[in-house]
């Protein structure tokens, strides 16, 4: 028995520790650990609830829109607030141009490196990579002028040894599979794609006034106003604007994004048998088709699967939601506690940096436990397309069936780390289709006559009852992501968020449950343990933001943690 630390995973937000052990050239039992603590729910306490959002955006650097809205949801559910339709459509602008932006951005500046072997991209005849992207789309950029013209920038990168985003990496790695041509195809897009997703998210620069950190969300509704006769307002131009990057973002998902995400798929199919996880699958769904806050209303419908069995979808109760701290670095008992009644006391036990390994039948990491009645569950978008296709989507039966035909794979498949980036490229496909659609909806909006844009009626916290509590959920690129608040006189008495990667990324629980990354390593076949890019495959499948699920905060400014590649 081998063995492996990875410390820390590239490629990801925030820092990701993964011990396993290998035997006979399989993983056979993992733990996911984060160095990393989050403090922002105290710094919450005793704050006005209208302010939160602008404090929670801040979790991260690039997570920043989708707690925004979580925050604002919660603080809305307390109250009892419906926001016009307007506000709504806006923040389905905002959200879905955030999901496409974030997802194409995984896929090849995050994710591709797993199965593209860029220097091999050297060895590809142009001509013949021009071919291989025509047969795929009619995008204007294949050609063997254009693919020459790479080739000949990655090879000046090579010379000079600055290989910059390119290194660092195990390339020539036994498991890499794709022909050079694919490579090189491969590798032109991903620098396409740097330009492209700088261009798309002029959205909510138009929407939210800047990016990252929007700054017009607002309890209620947003504070842009609509008016088609005022140049500091949302007028005809910014729509016409809005809807020129929505084409811009659709063609590149359609004829780049998803042909590539075929063509890579198509050389590792073994991979639709591995990296399964819990099996139990939990989304929040996504997208209001109306201001009335019912779950039967949203684009993406909301559920739970469990066991891998698509004939059932279960509707999500919020009460069974709990968090254990049995193997966090936090105070209070192995039982876990739902999050209006939790409390985030940090109680480190573990080793004194710097160390080679950590004591994982013990306390092992920042991230809390989430549980869904006591199960461990995966959030992410094979968990949306999961309950969208087992819950009749058309929109995501016709895709999911359509990557399966083309695979030639069964609904098994999806169960899988294969699955789970398949999945991630559906939800990009269905959302950039979809997103010039709400767009048209706020135009014939506008059209009729309403403008309305915010609901002030509870904005006066003298409306409020001295005491209430509420839930924000939101369907971030990442999963199902959820803030909970307490109100008392005014004020924040609690603040807890649950979010994607901490679903995720979580340790053992208090029954000794493993959490999805750990799931979904054991049984991965490993072709060299000393250069683990099997684990990589599987952990960024998920797309891991740590940082949202812990933060550092050292007032003294001391160092918290070494880490280093073991």
């Amino acid at each position: 028995m081998a063995k492996i630390v990875v410390d820390p995973i590239t490629r990801i937000e925030g820092h990701l520790r993964i011990q396993a052990e290998v035997t006979g050239g399989r993983i056979t039992d993992a733990w996911s650990s984060s160095t990393m603590f989050r403090g922002i729910e105290k710094i919450l306490k005793g704050r006005d609830p209208r302010d939160a959002w602008f404090f929670t955006q801040r979790f991260c650097g690039v997570c920043t829109t989708v707690h925004s809205i979580a925050s604002i949801r919660a603080v809305e559910n307390a109250l009892n607030t419906h926001v016009p339709m307007n506000a709504e459509l806006i923040r389905n602008l905002i959200i879905g141009i955030q999901a496409v932006q974030d997802h194409v951005i995984h896929f090849y500046h995050l994710h591709a490196l797993d199965w593209v072997d860029v220097v091999s991209a050297l060895k590809a005849d142009p001509a013949k990579t021009a071919a291989l992207a025509a047969s795929l789309s009619d995008w204007p950029l294949n050609s063997p002028t254009y693919f020459k013209s790479v080739q000949d920038k990655l090879g000046a990168f090579v010379k000079k040894g600055r290989l910059g985003p390119f290194g660092n990496a195990y390339w020539g790695h036994p498991a890499y599979k794709l022909p050079p041509e694919a490579n090189l195809m491969a590798t032109a897009h991903y620098l396409e794609a740097l330009n492209w997703q700088r261009e798309v998210i002029r959205i909510h620069a138009i929407l939210g006034s800047k990016n990252p950190h929007p700054q017009t969300f607002l309890v209620g509704g947003m504070a842009i106003p609509i008016d088609p006769n005022s140049q500091n307002a949302l007028n005809a131009e910014k729509i016409a604007e809005i809807g020129e990057l929505l084409k811009k973002a659709k063609e590149f998902v359609e004829k780049v994004y998803i042909p590539d995400l075929l063509a890579v798929a198509s050389f590792y199919k073994e991979w639709a048998g591995i990296g399964g996880g819990v099996g139990n699958y939990l989304s929040c769904g996504e997208y209001p088709l109306d201001n009335s806050g019912r779950p039967e209303k949203l684009w993406f419908p909301r559920g739970i699967i469990l066991n891998k069995d698509l004939s059932r979808v279960y509707p999500i109760d919020q009460k069974k939601i709990t968090e254990s701290v049995a193997h966090s670095w936090y105070e209070g008992g192995d039982a876990g506690v739902h999050p209006w009644d939790e409390q985030t006391e940090a109680k480190y036990t573990g080793p004194r940096p710097p160390y080679e390994m950590i004591d994982t039948t013990q306390k092992y990491s920042w991230v809390k436990s989430p549980r869904y009645d006591g199960t461990p569950m995966e959030t992410g978008p094979l968990a949306t397309i999961l309950v969208a296709y087992a819950s009749g989507h058309k929109g995501a039966k016709g895709a999911v069936d359509m990557v399966l035909g083309k695979l030639g794979v069964g609904p098994e498949a999806l169960f899988s780390t294969l699955g789970r980036t398949a999945a991630r490229g559906i939800e990009t496909l269905l959302v950039a289709q979809e997103l010039p659609k709400w767009l048209d909806m706020l135009v014939a909006n506008i059209a009729g006559g309403d403008l309305a844009i915010h609901n002030g009626e509870k904005w006066d916290p003298a409306t409020w009852p001295r005491e209430a509590k509420g839930y924000g959920w939101h369907n971030a690129p990442r999963g199902s992501l959820s803030h909970w608040i307490r109100i008392r006189d005014q004020k924040i008495e609690n603040y807890q968020a649950v979010v994607p990667s901490t679903w995720n990324a979580s340790p053992r629980d208090e029954k000794g449950q493993r959490g999805p990354y750990e799931a979904a390593l054991v049984g991965t076949p490993m072709a060299d343990p000393n250069k683990p890019l099997e684990i990589l495959r599987t952990i960024h499948s998920f797309d891991p933001c740590l940082a949202c699920a812990v933060h550092v905060v050292d007032p003294a400014g001391g160092e918290l943690v070494n880490v280093k590649v073991l």
